[in-house]
């Protein structure tokens, strides 16, 4: 065996007796695992937020504009601060609730668009507009339009 392949076996023997005494005590026995110290960053508490609660709908208001009839839906403050699994479907309801006629697949689209996003990109905005002559597209062309299909919102 040469000379540097024996310095390495002798390394590796004494590197293992050297961990092996690290692990044991004076009595004999195995050491025990310690536990690492605790944590010293501080917990994270944030606030839960209450779910919001119905109604989600203040008034429904159908109005005649030049472009032809709007349905104005006016959201009250738990209505846009809604997250719930179904407090779309119970907005729908409210809406429907004060003008059963707003009961058709574009109507409901552009409510499920305004619902979805115009809480976010204009939360202030005071009514959602719904046009029953605006036409029924497909939901990507509804986010392209803004929630109005067929022509500029009124």
């Amino acid at each position: 065996m040469s000379t540097r392949r024996r310095h390495a076996a002798y390394g590796l023997v004494l590197g293992a007796a050297m961990v092996a005494s690290a692990c044991s005590t004076d009595s004999g026995t195995d050491a025990t695992v310690s536990t690492p110290p605790p944590s010293t960053t501080p917990e994270v508490i944030t606030a839960s937020q209450a779910p919001a609660e119905p109604p989600f709908v203040e008034r429904v208001q159908v109005v005649q504009l030049p472009s032809g009839t709007s349905v104005q839906v006016y959201p009250t403050a738990s209505g846009r601060a809604a997250q719930g699994a179904g407090d779309n479907a119970t907005a729908w309801a409210e809406v429907l609730a004060d003008d059963p006629g707003a009961d058709t697949p574009g109507m409901r689209a552009q409510f499920d668009c305004h619902w979805t996003f115009a809480r976010i990109v204009a939360p202030d905005k005071p009514s959602w507009n719904l046009e029953p002559w605006r036409p029924v597209v497909s939901a990507q062309q509804m986010i392209d339009d803004r929630c109005n299909p067929g022509g500029a919102e009124e």
